[in-house]
């Protein structure tokens, strides 16, 4: 059996471009939000947007686990998800638990939020994902597992060095080709193409400046003005996004 990496992320958290570097590797089996089905087909939690659903693809929780478990007996594979898909009840399978190597990525909510807004504006608290995110990275650590976090604007400040030191904390070799972007735009992307349209268009990773966290902070409380909702559902999770910083790779 192969190791099976989960990248576990909250939406508009810069995890498609995480996802768009892992593929590029070469090395990897990539699924693109599998047990999205089980939270947004199979039980129905809500309607989600733009999200095209694939007759043929697996739809209960435990039947997405038995198709990761069977790709990774073939090679190694990786897949990015939210951990609101997936929790609590992922911690009742502690197998599967196991078999995984976690790692989270967070990106500051002012700018995950708003972007999640602007593509739908009937976002539930829940499918904020911050909470979630944090509630599972906490789970794990209680378990005695030590999950690798990742800041989205360390990434975007230094691609290669911050993906360098995850890749040597889950036993991976470094490998430059995954920093440029040459492959066709993933096929199983296309079931929730509306959401990507950047990652799908872009040839690699776009650097962050000061400039860009200024026009962030002010971004937001603009469109904060129309939408007070966002307000609150920053306060809400911006805590847990603080400690799930707190517990960030540092190099």
């Amino acid at each position: 059996m192969h190791k099976i990496i989960a990248l576990w992320s909250h939406p508009r958290s810069m995890s498609t471009a995480m996802e768009r570097i892992m593929r590029e590797r070469g090395d990897l089996d990539c699924a693109h939000e599998p047990f999205m089905y089980d939270y947004y087909v199979n039980r129905s939690v809500r309607e989600m947007p733009h999200f095209d659903v694939q007759d043929d693809h697996p739809q209960t929780f435990d039947a997405i686990r038995d198709m990761l478990l069977a790709r990774a007996e073939k090679q190694p594979v990786f897949f990015k998800d939210m951990s609101y898909y997936v929790m609590p009840h992922i911690l009742d399978d502690a197998a599967f638990q196991d078999r995984l190597v976690n790692c989270f990525l967070i990106r500051n909510p002012m700018a995950s939020i708003k972007s999640y807004f602007k593509l739908d504006p009937d976002v539930s608290s829940d499918e904020i994902g911050i909470e979630k995110q944090w509630r599972h990275y906490q789970a794990l650590v209680d378990a005695g597992q030590t999950p690798v976090v990742i800041e989205a604007e360390a990434v975007r400040r230094d691609d290669r060095a911050t993906l360098s030191a995850m890749w040597d904390k889950i036993d991976l070799p470094f490998v430059e080709a995954a920093f440029d972007w040459q492959t066709e735009r993933p096929a199983d992307w296309a079931q929730v193409d509306g959401w990507h349209a950047d990652a799908g268009t872009s040839k690699s990773i776009r650097p962050l400046t000061l400039e860009d966290l200024t026009r962030q902070e002010e971004a937001f409380f603009a469109a904060a003005e129309a939408e007070p909702r966002m307000l609150a559902y920053l306060e809400h999770h911006m805590p847990y996004y603080l400690r799930l910083k707190a517990a960030a790779m540092r190099r």
